[in-house]
């Protein structure tokens, strides 16, 4: 039985069927191993709304992405011809075109079922995994169906991981943002920050 994913655990392996720039092929996350983040986007279906608006943003920023060396996977449990037939129709009509990441089929529900998303209905809730360049997963969120996630955010939270682990003994506060003041991860040091950002709130 296996375990569920944990934060600084290994991901979860898999092999399985993509479709990127209409053609299908293998893909396997440990082949980004050693060489790319990976952000595993779970989605519950193509053609449904929220999912859309989510995908194609996400295509739209993707040079963000790039620029943290990061790839980009969306999976759901459509299947290779499902992907395919919404990446051949234009955004006007509800799909994908141009999408400038693969989409993952999982139709037998195992990559959903190992990453715990699993609806009791069959479907995927939409998932999100950001997976550093050893294999192991950073931060994970799970929205409801009908809540679109914020890609911001999800920017944000994937510099401050990055700033982290190439950074010893810092740590980002709330809602740092590049170019922000740090915290030391030892208590004491940490100290500083709070003496600078709340002295001028006191009375």
């Amino acid at each position: 039985m296996k375990n569920d994913p944990q934060i600084g655990k290994a991901a979860p392996n898999f092999l399985t069927i993509g479709v990127f720039k209409n053609k299908l092929g293998k893909i396997r996350l440990s082949d980004y191993r050693g060489k790319k983040y990976v952000i595993l986007l779970f989605y519950p279906a193509n053609f449904t709304s929220v999912s859309s608006t989510e995908l194609i943003e996400f295509s739209n920023r993707i040079k963000e992405f790039k620029k943290l060396s990061t790839q980009i996977l969306a999976i759901s449990i459509d299947s290779p011809f499902s992907h395919l037939r919404s990446l051949l129709l234009s955004r006007e009509e509800g799909g994908l075109q141009d999408l400038k990441y693969p989409l993952l089929s999982d139709l037998k529900q195992n990559i959903t079922n190992d990453y715990k998303l699993l609806t009791d209905d069959g479907m995927a809730f939409p998932g999100l995994f950001i997976i550093d360049k050893e294999g192991v997963i950073q931060y994970y969120t799970v929205h409801n169906l009908l809540c679109g996630r914020s890609i911001n955010e999800i920017l944000r939270i994937l510099k401050s991981i990055q700033y982290v682990k190439t950074h010893s003994g810092h740590a980002c506060p709330v809602d740092w943002k590049s170019g922000d003041k740090l915290l030391y991860s030892n208590p004491l040091k940490s100290r500083i920050y709070f003496k600078e950002i709340y002295s001028s709130e006191k009375i």
